[in-house]
């Protein structure tokens, strides 16, 4: 499947990453009805969804909002924003910013003034208007920020890990990029690896081979993203 990106399945992900509501709640039936019609995921990442689905359906409203708040705003841990892992607070994430709602822009998404561009639920939304293979090729430049996060969410026990397990099923196989962060070409010396950072800022762009990241810039942030990440929690 290479066409038009499955625009139900990304968009029913993209809502399981949003603020709890009673519309949500009540939208649980259509989710899953959607995911499972269009079979984009794995039948593995589709069960792992059974839980958090479950939970969204069944638990208290005001619960639901409590641990969605724990868990996604109160560390940057579990940010569900893509530059906060990369960029952080320095100011090469403001030009990212804009560089990504242009992208957004070209791709007929106009975002809203008080909307963060890199909000991983927008970013899905946008993914959903796409063809496929372009999709996949975005979401494989964000593989390591992704990956990271599941990772973190499954230490925590919360359910939520299983978005990014059905994101990264969508993708396909990843373990190109993760090898490629590991090559010899690439600098290892941290110092080296900063510099490097610093002069290569993810860009959006038409000079770019797929009109999105550059593959070569996003890995050599995500790997000094990842470095610095599993440092703070070792």
């Amino acid at each position: 499947m290479t066409g038009q990106a499955s625009s139900r399945t990304f968009r029913a992900l993209s809502v399981l990453l949003t603020y709890p509501t009673a519309e949500l709640a009540a939208a649980v039936p259509e989710i899953d009805a959607a995911i499972k019609h269009e079979g984009l995921l794995s039948p593995e990442a589709a069960q792992r969804l059974q839980p958090l689905l479950a939970e969204l359906r069944a638990m208290d409203l005001y619960d639901l909002q409590e641990r969605y708040v724990a868990l996604f705003d109160k560390t940057r841990r579990h940010a569900l924003h893509l530059f906060e892992h990369i960029h952080g607070e320095s100011r090469d994430r403001g030009q990212a910013m804009v560089d990504l709602a242009a992208h957004y822009e070209r791709g007929g998404l106009l975002i809203a003034a008080n909307e963060l561009p890199d909000f991983i639920p927008l970013f899905l939304e946008f993914l959903s208007a796409r063809p496929l293979d372009e999709a996949r090729s975005l979401l494989k430049e964000t593989a390591h920020i992704l990956s990271l996060l599941e990772e973190r969410l499954a230490q925590r026990n919360a359910d939520y890990a299983a978005v990014f397990t059905a994101i990264l099923s969508i993708a396909g196989d990843v373990s190109a990029i993760a090898d490629g962060m590991q090559a010899s070409d690439e600098p290892d010396d941290l110092s080296a690896l900063d510099a490097a950072w610093e002069e290569t800022a993810v860009t959006f762009g038409p000079e770019n081979a797929i009109d999105g990241c550059s593959a070569d810039r996003l890995r050599i942030q995500m790997r000094a993203a990842n470095r610095d990440a599993r440092r703070g929690a070792a």
